[in-house]
């Protein structure tokens, strides 16, 4: 065995070597007089090749994978699985059955096109192992050596993939509950006061995201209008944003309001997120009474004000944006909302969205879609925008969470 794997190991060594010589320009042979160049696999390479796969490796480890691994893939796919009803079956009635719901119940976990695929794979794979099982008791598995070799192994990469599936499943599971937390965490429902309405759509790139948006009571009645954007997306997005929700509501309750609020909270964030990290947030206190907004934006996607008659105008940035430095100025901001006006607010996943060309979106897009539809209302615009977004996207998958809110009067 020894002899033959030596060479194996010889006639690779010699395939390499005539492939760096091919490799070179012309194909041509080494100049006269070049310094010798050693195999092409060397011992380094099979000390490094060994040492790949066998570092780390214990008899436990092993143990756990053929025992506790198993049996904890076994109960993950069929703790769904009611073997009570088919327990008082004959077993060759009852096996089947099992079998059978075990391969529903994880089908049903997976996304419709790898639904199909795990649905190909798994009848092909029995059906190989049974056409072995028939001809091995006839003595073919002699002489189809390169079936059985490619059935084990197709059978180990399958229980790999079934680990492996075991694992995401698992984490796409909290991720779901994440999702859910998420999302009760957000004013979703649709506000109204004194003529003034509030809409609010968002779509996470992935399960969950950063994008933050609020809409909180600040007494006399007066509302803070938020639309915030975690860098990243993601978990660790997420949980930023819990963070930064979190700390925005305790200073306001807390009294704190306007410029003084924004650098208590971006004094607390500088010093509990991380370097690398940074939060974007356009934070309004609205009068609904009378229509004033006082507002400070701290390095956020300046939000569209249509005025009536089409005019626009744009609420840029009055400050940097949170978590960057430890101490600095946030200016304040004052505007009036009449009638049949409204405030487009939004994050950056919508104008950063790429078509399959890698062109943007742009926010030049987004303001002529705005412009060309002043009569929609407040919801209707929102889905506008989300779906032109989406259909300029096609089959590109959006990069980033998309938050779209509209502040209006009237409508």
């Amino acid at each position: 065995m020894k002899t033959d794997f030596t060479d194996l190991r010889h006639r690779f060594e010699g395939f390499a070597a005539r492939f760096g010589e091919r490799s070179r320009p012309g194909g041509s042979p080494p100049p006269p007089g070049a310094p010798h160049t050693p195999p092409a696999l060397d011992e380094d390479y099979w000390d490094t090749l060994h040492q790949l796969f066998t570092r780390d490796v214990t008899a436990r480890g092993l143990r756990e994978l053929v025992e506790q691994d198993a049996h904890d893939t076994f109960q993950f796919f069929t703790r769904e699985v009611d073997f009570a009803s088919i327990a008082h079956r004959p077993w060759y009635e009852r096996y089947p059955l099992a079998l059978w719901k075990v391969f529903l119940a994880t089908a049903y976990r997976l996304s419709p096109a790898r639904r199909i695929l795990f649905a190909l794979a798994v009848p092909l794979l029995a059906v190989g192992w049974i056409r072995y099982a028939f001809y091995g008791t006839m003595g073919a598995w002699m002489v189809a050596p390169a079936f059985t070799l490619t059935l084990a192994a197709a059978s180990l990469f399958f229980g790999l993939l079934v680990l492996e599936l075991r694992d995401k499943l698992a984490l796409k599971g909290d991720l779901e509950v994440a999702r859910q937390i998420q999302f009760g965490l957000l004013p979703f429902e649709p506000f109204q006061r004194e003529g003034i309405q509030i809409r609010v759509a968002m779509r996470p790139a992935n399960t969950v995201g950063g994008d933050y948006f609020d809409v909180i009571e600040l007494g006399g009645g007066r509302v803070a209008v938020v639309v915030g954007d975690v860098a990243g997306k993601g978990m660790p997005a997420a949980l930023l944003m819990a963070l930064l929700q979190g700390s925005l509501r305790t200073l306001i309750t807390a009294g704190f309001r306007g410029p003084e609020l924004l650098e208590k909270l971006n004094a607390h964030l500088y010093a509990n997120i991380p370097s690398n990290r940074l939060i974007t947030l356009f934070y309004g206190e609205l009068d609904p009474a009378v229509g004033t907004l006082r507002y400070v934006n701290a390095g956020h996607n300046a939000p569209f004000l249509l005025r009536r008659g089409g005019a626009v105008e744009r609420l840029h940035a009055t400050a940097m944006a949170l978590g960057v430095v430890g101490v600095t100025l946030f200016e304040e901001r004052e505007l009036r909302l009449e009638e049949a006006e409204r405030l487009f607010l939004y994050t950056d996943g919508v104008t950063e969205a790429f078509d399959p060309g890698e062109a943007e979106y742009g926010e030049e897009r987004l303001e002529v879609y705005l412009t060309a539809h002043p009569l929609a209302g407040h919801e209707e615009l929102i889905e506008g925008v989300r779906a032109d977004v989406l259909a300029f996207c096609g089959i590109a998958r959006p990069r980033d969470d998309m938050t779209l809110m509209v502040v209006g009067r009237g409508r």
